[in-house]
């Protein structure tokens, strides 16, 4: 599908499949179209050209009442002068629903997601995280055929962001509801995703599996995306020598894993996951910049081939800001791009 404002196209051919019961994340910077390809998907967007189907239904021409969605804003969009039962119950009752029907559906999203107590009182009363859990149950209660997330969690601080992904896991994976969530925080999809849907200027860059996005990124805007700290990236020369790869980064050598696609003299972008580059005597040289312990690993950045790159340790060691290390990587665990396109060279 595709989406265009006059002459300027913002969502670029895409064509994706969702799985029933799926949870698939659309993540990606800011500006990206995950936001506008939900609104797309929700019917708050029209399309300019291609198809939405949900389950067996074309909907392009379906006003949002029609598809069968319940979606969930980042503004928690609550009515102030309504208690949590009566916020939860207001699109039923729209509806006309029987009462009694009303309240036994009000009653389970309550208990599912923890709100029993919380019934009657109204919005002001409640944490950030309880006012998102009632707009999540005004979802719920609609007992929809897709649930459409746009950064819910964005408004709260880092504590309630852990707890609240837990919960929407553990809530997906009891309704086992078909699920598309929108967020920038590539924590979130790799924590929470079935399937991640990588996205840029509109495009899409890669769609697979949490781990399998994080361990064959599809290239360089992929490989540094996803991961926090990032991949490192460098640029290297390729060496043969006996035959097997070597890259050649500032007079230094790093092997590499064994391919027939790197020829001699041939310019290379070189990743390593921070986990992956190990600090010891041989290897890229370089000098400490910066040590940031953060409890269960220490992150230090260290100035090498003209770039600040991170190594992600789990034991404790006595590093100093300025001391003159050395940085190596297992051949096994180095990505390679190719540096005119980006793409990810097997």
């Amino acid at each position: 599908m595709r989406k265009s404002y006059g002459s300027v196209e913002v969502i670029h051919g895409l064509d994706i499949d969702i799985g029933d019961g799926e949870l698939v994340v659309l993540v990606g910077p800011s500006g990206c179209g995950k936001s506008t390809l939900l609104r797309m998907i929700a019917g708050l967007e029209g399309i300019t050209s291609g198809t939405i189907h949900i389950g067996e239904r074309l909907v392009n021409n379906l006003p949002p009442a029609q598809r069968d969605i319940a979606m969930v804003f980042q503004n928690y969009a609550l009515y102030p002068h309504k208690t949590v039962a009566a916020n939860m119950a207001f699109s039923l009752r729209m509806r006309g629903m029987d009462k009694a029907e009303i309240k036994a559906r009000v009653e389970h999203a309550a208990e599912v997601l923890g709100l029993t107590p919380y019934l009657d009182r109204y919005p002001r009363a409640l944490s950030g995280g309880q006012r998102q859990r009632v707009a999540m149950g005004r979802a719920i209660v609609r007992d929809p055929q897709v649930f459409l997330f746009d950064e819910p969690l964005s408004n709260l601080d880092a504590k309630l962001r852990v707890q609240m992904r837990t919960e929407i896991r553990e809530l997906h994976q009891r309704l086992r509801a078909t699920t598309v969530y929108v967020t920038h925080d590539q924590i979130e999809a790799m924590t929470m995703a079935d399937k991640i849907v990588v996205m840029q200027g509109g495009n899409i860059e890669q769609v697979g599996a949490p781990l399998e996005v994080y361990d064959r990124p599809a290239n360089t805007f992929v490989a540094g995306f996803i991961g926090s700290p990032a991949m490192n990236l460098l640029t290297a020369r390729i060496r043969r020598g006996d035959g097997t790869p070597i890259a050649e980064i500032g007079g230094a050598r790093l092997p590499l894993p064994q391919t027939d696609r790197l020829r001699e003299g041939a310019e290379i972008i070189v990743g390593v996951r921070p986990e992956n580059l190990l600090i010891g005597e041989e290897g890229l040289p370089g000098e400490i910049a910066v040590v940031e312990p953060t409890g269960a690993e220490t992150h230090v950045v260290v100035r090498a081939a003209g770039r600040e790159l991170v190594s992600v340790l789990r034991e404790r060691r006595a590093f100093r800001p300025g001391q003159a290390v050395r940085l190596a990587a297992d051949p096994a665990a180095i990505h390679l791009f190719d540096p005119a396109s980006g793409t990810r060279i097997e």
